[in-house]
């Protein structure tokens, strides 16, 4: 009797939990049913449009448009749209849009139609696609998809590696990206350190009011900066010199684009800047901005190499993050244990997206398959 009698209660408690998985897909599907009609119809008009060359860059690149600024605003204006919470969003949409139009547009005359300062002049990606598959206009949906579960996955590598004609492109890409990331985190930890005491003392004083225009100031070169380094993640559709209608057609997509995305006031990926230590504070959030723009600005000297900007963006706020539980654990730090958890739950985001980039090239384009097998075999 005892037997039949826990068998029965194990058979309600499988029960219970079936129930109970199922109603928590209902309600996500019901939560997120816009997105979910979103990422449909992306599909549908990705698999419609590849066949089509003129068509599918334009498809491309409003996907590849929205998906790549929504996840990456984290980097550039995560921390303008965290420390300016209390301002009108729009009068933070036209201050960032205008300055987006002054870059893009220097650069499409300074060099003869480019908006991508010459960054897929590199090697593997100087020529235009003549023709797309259908992955490579669904890979910003990836991306948006990744992005709805808040990870800041690394867009040049999920939406540049669909485009490389060859593996030296990728790996040229990776070198780059992880030395921004140790480079970032190092300088983060020493000047964090080193500025530990007047960092501080921002949790018991309010904020000079001069510190407003520095941070948009250095805010706005910080996004400059970074348009320079990833505008190229949404221009490889497009060709390599765009005629004026071309760019007319770029350029206000985008700022469009902007106002949506401050509109929603950075939606659920600011999480991945709002959870940081202290980072609200205007201070502290201008400190974050000038270190990221010197660090983006010293590597768009270095090469015109594309790299992950996403990548060096978590290389910053790892080191400030530990450098802080290091100097100041009982005060605006973090234990450092959970500082540690913190980094490396954004470095596995990272990685993970970079698994998806490699995968996804690896479909596209077969002769990566052979050279990576290559590259694997002088290994061993």
């Amino acid at each position: 009797m005892e037997e039949k009698q826990l068998k029965a209660e194990k058979n309600n408690e499988n029960k219970t939990l079936k129930l109970s998985t199922s109603a928590s897909f209902i309600e996500i599907v019901k939560k997120e049913r816009s997105f979910l009609i979103i990422i449909g119809v992306a599909f549908f008009s990705a698999g419609i449009a590849y066949p089509h060359a003129q068509i599918a860059m334009w498809v491309g690149f409003v996907l590849a448009g929205y998906s790549a600024i929504a996840n990456d605003s984290i980097q550039t204006i995560g921390t303008f749209l965290a420390s300016n919470y209390n301002k009108k969003w729009w009068v933070l949409w036209l201050y960032i849009g205008f300055i987006f139009l002054g870059v893009v547009t220097y650069s499409f005359f300074e060099f003869s139609g480019d908006v991508s300062y010459q960054r897929l002049a590199s090697k593997g990606f100087e020529t235009a696609p003549e023709s797309f598959s259908f992955l490579q206009i669904a890979a910003p949906i990836f991306l948006l998809i990744l992005t709805r579960m808040r990870m800041p996955v690394s867009t040049t590598f999920l939406i540049l590696s669909c485009f490389s004609a060859n593996l030296a492109g990728i790996q040229s890409m990776l070198v780059k990206s992880v030395s921004g990331y140790f480079w970032s985190f190092i300088v983060a930890i020493i000047l964090y350190i080193a500025l530990a005491k007047i960092i501080r003392k921002f949790s018991d004083s309010k904020p000079h009011f001069l510190w407003m225009p520095i941070q948009w100031i250095t805010s706005g070169l910080l996004w400059a900066v970074w348009v320079m380094q990833d505008a190229a993640n949404i221009a490889v559709y497009l060709p390599r010199q765009l005629n004026f209608s071309e760019f007319l057609g770029f350029s206000i997509f985008i700022f469009l684009g902007l106002g949506v995305l401050f509109y929603l006031r950075g939606d659920r990926i600011q999480e991945i800047v709002t959870e940081k230590s202290n980072i609200i504070d205007i201070r502290a959030a201008t400190i974050v901005d000038f270190i990221y723009a010197i660090i983006l600005y010293y590597f768009k000297g270095v090469s015109n190499i594309p790299m992950s900007t996403t990548w060096v963006f978590l290389g910053l706020l790892a080191g400030r993050e530990i450098a802080m539980s290091i100097t100041d654990s009982k005060g605006e730090g973090k234990p450092f244990i959970k500082s540690i958890s913190m980094m490396w739950k954004d470095a596995s985001y990272a990685l993970t997206g970079l698994l998806v980039s490699i995968v996804l090239a690896l479909a596209i384009n077969p002769k990566l398959d052979e050279e990576l097998i290559e590259l694997v075999k002088s290994f061993f």
